[in-house]
Order: C-alpha cells, then structure tokens, then sequence
C-alpha cells in the first residue's frame, strides 16, 4: 500500500492520465498569494516541480471558490474558467481539479490536470473517482503533517548535544542542520518559513568598559528575549561572538512581520540594543539563501544605525 505523500501524487497523477488523459498533471500547494507546484506529470507544458503562479490568477482559485465545477470539459462554456488569466499563460480548453485540505477543513492545495483541447462531455462522470483519489491524498498528506510535528521534535532532542553553554541555546552547527531538516520538510509540502538575523550592537563595547561578565549578563538576556517570542516548533540559535538566528517555521509575512515587531518590542524591554534583518523562504530559493538575504539586511540595518548614531 502507498503510504508516502510524494508516492501517491505520482502514482495518483499517473493513473488520472492513463485513464483521463490530459497534457498536465499536478498537485499544489497554495500559501498567501502563491500557487506552488509540488508535482507534476507533464506531457508539453514545460512544468517543473517548485514553479509558482499568482493563485488568484488559476482556475483552482476559482474552483475552490465554488465559481466553477470540478470538471470542465470545455473551459471556454465557464465564464470564472475562461477570464482566468493563467489559462492563457498555460493554455487551457479543459480542466479537472479538486481541492485538497487539511485536518481543519482548511484549504492545502489542489489536484488538477488540465489539457489544451476540450474533452469529451463524458469525462463529467469520472468526478467521483477523481474526487476520492483527492480525499486519499489529502488523508496520507495529513498523516505525513502531523508526523512532522513529532518530527520536528525529534529533531530538537538531537541538537540539544549541540548548545551554546552560556545562553542554552542552539549553536552554528545545531542551526545547520536544523536548517537542512526545515528546508526539507517546505521542498516537500510547499510550507513558508521566515528567517531572522540579530546582532548586538554594544557587547564589544560592554566588555570592553564593564568586563566580560557583563557582556556575557547581556548575551543572556538577550536569549531569553528571543526564546519568549518563539513557538515551540521555532528555533533560536547563537551562532557565535554577537550573533544570533530565529527560525519560524510555517510563518506567512504578515505573520512574521508581527513576529518581527514583538522581537523588537522585547528586546528594547530587555534594554538590547540590536540589528535585525528578515526575510522569508518562497519558492525559487531556499533557507540557506533566504537566511543569507536575512543577513545583508541585518548589515543594513547596523550600516545605518551607526550612521544615525
């Protein structure tokens, strides 16, 4: 029996263009505004797993809506299918799509498959079997997410051998490879994460005038500021001298720029002065590139912060 998400799409995939045909086969993650590709069974589209379309601008967007059916043999005959503007992007003159949701009920992606020229009228009567094979895949995906979390704990438990002694928390190498498991789990499930970069402005200055221990007195304050604006599945790492890193994982913007403002906001209570720089993991580069793009606006930051100084 296929258990295993990405197993099932392809074999999902595969058998929906045996039996229906159809030049493209997906499945797909919808996060904000973004439609991502988590696969695809592609015959002349030029379709790769990790592209991402506008959603409001797809079908699936108005198929979830409730604007269109599920099949559509011919698009053209369904005002909300025929003015969608992806549709001419990728042509489509037929379309199959059911969504896929969470334990919630919320709404995770779609399954969809969609073909250049209209299809026979008939295919009207494959909705039940396309819709099961949507509520199989969305059981198995929920089962593999709710597997995460466990995962994501075990994953804790195994850097707890690779803390920094002073502030207890996870040090460069824990951040490494907490950072390669996370990028992980959003190639594989289309998730968003936001990475954050700290660095203190004054403890060169603290130790030099008040002592070591009073520079080490702020690097642990400064922890536990960061440690109480985090989840429990987010990570916060110091990864050396001054600096210091906040993974949330499953974070959208606006999200994050809440995030970001409370971070602020307990750092100035804990009287930390420091510099910061965001940015979020999207499709088109992962975690390691968005936490590198989080760093030069942390660069930034301090830049002007001397300057104002």
């Amino acid at each position: 029996m296929i258990n295993d998400f990405a197993a099932a799409a392809q074999a999902t995939m595969a058998f929906l263009r045996r039996r229906l045909g159809f030049k493209l086969w997906m499945v797909t993650r919808t996060e904000g505004d973004d439609w991502i590709v988590l696969f695809a069974d592609d015959a002349g589209y030029g379709v790769t797993p990790g592209q991402s379309f506008r959603w409001t601008d797809t079908i699936c967007s108005r198929m979830a809506l409730g604007h269109g059916p599920n099949i559509a043999p011919s698009t053209r005959d369904v005002a909300a299918y025929a003015q969608a503007p992806l549709a001419d992007r990728l042509p489509t003159a037929a379309y199959v799509g059911v969504p896929l949701r969470r334990s919630d009920g919320s709404l995770f992606g779609t399954l969809c498959g969609i073909d250049p020229q209209p299809q026979p009228l008939e295919i009207r009567e494959e909705l039940e079997t396309v819709a099961l094979l949507g509520d199989l895949l969305s059981r198995i995906l929920n089962a593999e997410l709710d597997a995460g979390t466990a995962s994501r704990q075990a994953d804790r438990a195994e850097v707890d051998a690779t803390r920094d002694p002073l502030t207890g928390l996870v040090n460069r190498r824990g951040w490494d490879m907490l950072l390669a498991r996370e990028e992980e789990r959003c190639s594989r499930y289309g998730h968003s994460a936001c990475v954050v970069s700290i660095d203190l402005d004054d403890l060169k200055f603290i130790n030099d005038t008040q002592g070591k221990s009073a520079g080490d007195a702020l690097l642990m304050r400064s922890g536990r500021a960061l440690e109480q604006v985090t989840r429990g599945t987010d990570v916060v790492a110091r990864l050396g001298g001054d600096e210091f890193a906040m993974l949330m994982v499953e974070c959208d913007y606006f999200d994050a720029q809440a995030m970001l403002m409370r971070v602020q906001e307990t750092l100035a209570a804990a009287d930390v002065r420091a510099s910061l720089g965001m940015a979020m993991r999207k499709p088109g580069y992962d975690l390691e590139e968005a936490f590198a793009m989080a760093d030069a606006e942390m660069v930034r930051a301090k830049r002007s912060r001397k300057v104002l100084n």
